[in-house]
């Protein structure tokens, strides 16, 4: 092991408790879970076989006992399996995850095949939902699901940008590719709220915890709970959808191992690419002329940087590439071992994940600042039946994590690297010193020379449950079960930094040949620095005690579930914990498998609220007919094997009001420095005092969300699913700060209200095809298509805004905001040089308007373009539109499968500091390579993207536009893999279950309009951490 490894693991800088873990890992592997094969009988007897699905397909790993013994075997990768049983006429059980479990006798036999079901085909399958599970057939609610084994193929890291396009309504967006910095903004049927929190509650085994937190080998299942029926148990923190996940437990059977094990080389996706030094000059020159000036750079100094005559006096650098590597590496380890017996069973998985990132790093420094995050994962999972009607659950997590990066913002260094020009001065001088303009910084030296930064993390995730069954007690179907959670998070930072001496600019040679400096422009600081900063950490207890009943009576199926919950979470920098508290309740009635009805409640209290208001009650009730179980539809039950209609209505809330804002109903006072009165005139006289913050409102209540959603389900074929939603949500008292409150009222901050509305509609298609072609060959399909549509229809505005272009009412929420371009200038636009035409609104920017420069609407009619013509403009950086479409497909041991994801209807205003090309002097800003797709005089063209070029700054060409308001739509390959899984015969002598060996490649390529930087980051220039493409080298080995 590697002494860097070694260090991240050290107790000085990550503190982590695992006396209790180790021992339930003891208890796991070792308590009553032994297998091996029973031989004790006289007349024992082998027995081969297989078991395979109703498709054909081999079910790996499954279960194999002989009934009434310890005796088990688990089936190979192909599904066979030999087993040693006592006698003749034994009867084996076979279980297999999802499947309905299987009774054979033997009858004297000796080889047997196993057919198993899926448990959906007798409506015996189950689905994840809110505080518990129900039967597939019986859920009214608009749940998406998804298969583990999905999330985990590609590189990522972060589970969040894994999702997107895999299931419908959920939209996940990547904004970056930095290490640690790199989850996706994760949004459930769009946005339905200007204000306050939009993220979706995520509860891993029912806690609310952080999504990114957990390994993807760590999940058994995965629920996206999208409309009230679903959510509205969770009253108050439903109101953006719920993200359900359940890790791995254990079963009953001999111990599965699954060691897989990861590495792949990544590189950016795409950079933007900029022109090199010659061009650069040229173009500089040809500005400069065009304006009457006289050429900024000689053909002597440009022959002589292109021609790399000295590179120290005639630079060209591109500082993106000084500043990034061309490819780094990843790597992903990690275990699963499950089984267990009647009594205990146990799940244990753990992982180990490294990245490098693509920063430069400096080889000659004595330390190390490459990117570079290391992360360990550990999960174990152990259910013990301490009687036959009582079973005790307990869940122990954690993961330690250890990120390390140069010294240096990341976005500033980017920026730098766009601001400095090629020709300005090289990255290093020849002679080792490093060079820089004078207030100005050398984006190599951030990168590589200023230190290094560390952040370490540890979290530990604990859970017990006792569920006791009153069967025979009280009545069948009834249970009783009390859970308890304590997660703690701890954190803390490191900074050593330093700093180069640095040398001005070098102009010239001795006669020696030595570069002449002048001057040292800055002594640096050669010995790291030391600065540790406070630690940082949060906390969370969790208490919940529920009775559940299910029952069946003939034709009647009735459930019920009433519980109560309260939740404490201190995030380290409040005094006082984040407190909820509530009850929720669920009642479900299906008759005849055919009709359903069901309704749920939330009963949830806040503490940002007065007394009451503090507690809020959220219905919702849904209807389901399955009618491909009518008797009328037996005659078409060849092509629809499934028919099913459903309906939900209710209410959810949300009490996260945003900004930091707790308490909403206390007024707050404050003392300090800025906290002055001045009276008398002139000068007068300063005395400090006390002043307002926060105005306490005591009527401030929940915002209100009405969810409405219709959905059909259909089975076509027996080898295709068909999945169509249509819903609308309403919110109503949205939190907002009154923007109308006038000044002369003496508020500092302005106060609190509910007041706010806002719809948001869409439709969700999702399509699943499963195809056994032959005997040999599998195939399966799956697409979906997520669209969305929302609109602010009441918003705190003046009366003298509403109704008119600069109104925020009627329009869709983050509608981007600037003026509106008609095109480009003309000769026929212009009187004179500089004089536009009669009845052309006259620009107030300042600038000297030529044929080229951008057009603009006069929105408000008085004559003039100026700031009164800003307006929201359509378009927003939230996508609409969000797809998927891929597949699996299965030839003997061979297997491949293809991912696309994709968005539309998304949009981004781009530009900022210096990034029309020649804003900048020649003394900041780099010029990006489609530079020449310009308005000249040789090429006046309205279809250009850059308008008229200018020597230095221009208004009117760079104020937010339409003109700059870009399609940033894309299409992606997110995942591709093939692998190939060795037949047993090669591997059994190693005494292997499985080896399966994969290539697989994430991010490999994507399609877009826009062609500057990749368009799924959050930039306006390009200047982010890019999004990385990797190529993965995998094996998975089964024991």
């Amino acid at each position: 092991m590697s002494s860097n490894l070694l260090s991240f693991f050290t107790p000085g800088k990550i503190k982590f408790r695992s006396a209790g873990l180790i021992f339930l890992l003891f208890l796991a592997l070792f308590a009553e879970t032994s297998y091996a094969q029973n031989g004790n009988s006289q007349n024992p007897v082998k027995i081969t076989g297989k078991v395979i699905d109703s498709k054909g397909l081999a079910l790996p790993s499954a279960t194999v006992i002989e009934k009434g013994t310890k005796n088990a075997v688990t089936a190979d990768f192909d599904g066979t399996f030999t087993i040693t049983v006592s006698s003749p006429q034994a009867i084996l059980v076979f279980r297999f995850i999802g499947m309905k479990e299987v009774e054979k006798p033997l009858n004297n036999g000796k080889t047997i095949t196993v057919t198993m079901v899926d448990e959906t085909s007798d409506l015996q399958a189950v689905v994840v939902v809110g505080y518990g599970t129900q039967k597939k057939a019986s859920v009214v609610g608009a749940i998406g699901t998804i298969k583990p084994s999905l999330l985990q193929v590609g590189t990522a890291r972060t589970l969040g940008n894994n999702l997107a396009g895999q299931i419908t309504g959920i939209m996940a967006v990547q904004r970056s590719g930095e290490p640690g910095y790199d989850q996706s903004d994760i949004k459930i049927r769009g946005i339905s709220t200007f204000k306050g929190g939009t993220n979706p509650l995520v509860l891993v085994d029912g806690i609310e915890r952080n999504l990114n937190d957990l390994d993807p080998s760590e999940i058994e299942s995965f629920s996206v709970l999208k409309d009230a029926a679903a959510s509205a148990v969770y009253g108050v923190r439903g109101a953006n959808g719920v993200i359900l996940i359940n890790t791995k437990r254990g079963f009953v059977g001999a111990p599965r191992i699954q060691v897989r094990t990861e590495y792949s080389i990544q590189e950016p996706t795409k950079l933007p690419e900029f022109i090199k030094a010659g061009p650069y000059m040229r173009l500089l020159n040809e500005l400069a002329v065009e304006q009457g000036k006289p050429l900024l750079f000689s053909e002597d100094r440009i022959s002589k940087t292109e021609n790399k005559y000295d590179p120290d006096l005639y630079p060209d650098v591109n500082w993106v590439d000084a500043i990034t590597k061309d490819y780094a590496f990843t790597s992903r380890s990690n275990l699963n071992v499950a089984g267990g017996s009647e009594i205990l069973r146990y799940a244990l998985t753990a992982s180990y994940y490294s990245e490098k990132g693509i920063l430069a790093a400096d080889p000659k420094q004595t330390y190390d600042s490459e990117t570079n995050l290391n992360r360990a994962n550990v999960r174990t999972n152990v259910d013990v039946n301490v009687s036959k009607t009582t079973l005790l659950r307990v869940n122990i997590g954690g993961f330690l994590q250890n990120l390390q990066k140069g010294n240096s913002s990341t976005d500033a260094l980017f920026n730098t690297a766009f601001e400095t020009t090629p020709f300005v001065h090289p990255a290093i001088y020849s002679d080792g010193t490093i060079p820089r303009v004078f207030a100005r910084e050398n984006p190599w030296a951030m990168s590589t020379q200023q230190g290094y930064y560390r952040q370490g993390g540890s979290k530990i995730e604990s859970l017990v449950s006792l569920e006791q069954d009153f069967k025979d007690i009280i009545t069948p179907g009834l249970k009783a079960k009390f859970t308890y959670s304590f997660d703690s998070y701890s954190e803390n930072r490191i900074t050593r930094g330093k700093s180069p001496d640095y040398y001005n600019v070098a102009t010239q040679r001795d006669l020696d040949g030595s570069l002449i400096h002048g001057t040292v422009q800055a002594y640096g600081q050669e010995y790291l620095g030391y600065e540790r900063s406070a630690e940082f950490g949060n906390r969370r207890v969790y208490l919940e005690a529920n009775t559940t009943y299910n029952r069946t009576f003939g034709k009647h199926d009735l459930s019920g579930l009433l519980l109560y919950n309260q939740d404490s979470y201190n995030d380290g920098t409040a005094p006082q914990a984040f407190k909820h508290q509530g009850l929720a309740g669920r009642t479900s009635y299906t008759f005849d498998r055919k009709y359903i009805g069901e309704f749920n409640f939330g009963y949830n209290g806040s503490e940002n609220f007065a007394k009451g208001n503090r507690y809020g009650f959220f219905p919702s009730v849904a209807l389901g007919w399955i009618a491909s179980e009518e008797k009328f539809m037996e005659p078409v039950k060849d092509i629809f094997n499934k028919i099913k209609l459903r309906g939900s209505y209710g209410l959810v809330g949300n009490d996260n009001i945003g900004a930091n804002r707790r308490f909403a109903y206390l007024t707050t006072i404050s003392d300090n420095n800025n906290s002055d009165y001045w009276f008398g005139t002139g000068q007068g006289v300063k005395f400090e005092g006390i002043e307002e913050g926060q105005i306490g409102v005591n009527d401030l209540t929940w915002e209100k969300v009405a969810k409405a959603d219709i959905g059909i389900e259909l089975g076509i074929l027996n080898m295709m699913d068909l999945t169509v939603d249509i819903f609308q949500e309403k919110r109503k008292d949205i939190f907002v700060e009154r923007n109308t409150v006038p000044t002369q009222a003496g508020f500092i901050n302005a106060p609190w209200a509910n007041f706010g509305k806002m719809e948001n509609k869409g439709i969700e298609i999702g399509l699943n095809i499963n195809k056994q072609v032959t005997p040999d060959f599998f195939m399966s399909w799956r697409a979906n298509f997520t669209f969305v549509e929302n609109k602010v229809t009441e918003r705190d505005e003046a009366e003298a805004v509403k109704g008119t272009y600069r109104s925020g009412t009627g329009i869709q929420n983050n509608t981007l905001y600037g003026y509106t371009a008609t095109g480009l200038y003309t000769n026929e636009d212009f009187t004179s040089p500089g004089v536009l035409a009669p009845g052309l609104p006259i620009p107030t920017f300042g600038t000297a308007l030529r044929p080229g420069d951008i057009k603009y609407e006069d929105r408000n009619g008085d004559g003039i373009i100026s700031g009164l013509d800003e307006g929201f403009i359509g378009g927003t950086t939230d996508p609409q539109i969000v797809y998927g479409f891929g597949n699996n497909l299965k030839y003997k041991q061979f297997d491949f499968s293809f991912f696309f994801q994709g968005v539309a209807k998304s949009e981004r205003i781009i530009g900022g500091a210096n990034f029309i090309p020649g804003s900048g002097t020649g003394t900041l800003g780099n010029i990006y390579s489609n530079y020449n797709d310009r308005w000249t005089e040789e090429n006046p063209s309205q279809d250009v993207f850059w308008p008229r070029l200018s020597y230095g700054p221009n208004v009117n060409n760079s104020v937010a536009s339409t003109w700059w308001k870009k399609d940033m739509s894309f299409g992606r390959l997110k995942t591709m893999e093939v692998g190939y899984t060795l037949d047993k015969k090669l591997i059994e002598r190693f005494y292997l279950q499985g080896l399966r060996i994969y290539i697989s490649g994430n991010n490999l390529w994507y399609a877009s309009n826009f062609k500057l930087w990749d368009p799924e980051l959050d930039t306006g220039n390009g200047l982010k951490y890019p999004s990385t493409k990797s190529v993965l080298f995998g094996l998975s080995i089964g024991l």
